[in-house]
């Protein structure tokens, strides 16, 4: 009998490095953070928890795997 294989699914969540819309600072943060993240230079909120995916507010500069 032969053995059917089955896929491995992908994670739907990444990493991404966002630039902050008032000082142009960049950061690496999660995709599906349960926390508000906030710049690390000026202290706007860069991140707004959704449950699940989060709302991103800045420039989503580079996806990460």
């Amino acid at each position: 009998m032969k053995k059917s294989r089955i896929p491995i699914p992908e994670p739907k969540s990444k990493f991404l490095r966002i630039k902050c819309p008032n000082c142009s600072n960049e950061q690496v943060v999660f995709s599906h953070s349960s926390f508000q993240a906030r710049c690390t230079a000026c202290g706007t909120i860069l991140i707004e928890s959704r449950g699940g995916q989060a709302k991103i507010l800045g420039e989503i500069v580079k996806v990460m795997a």
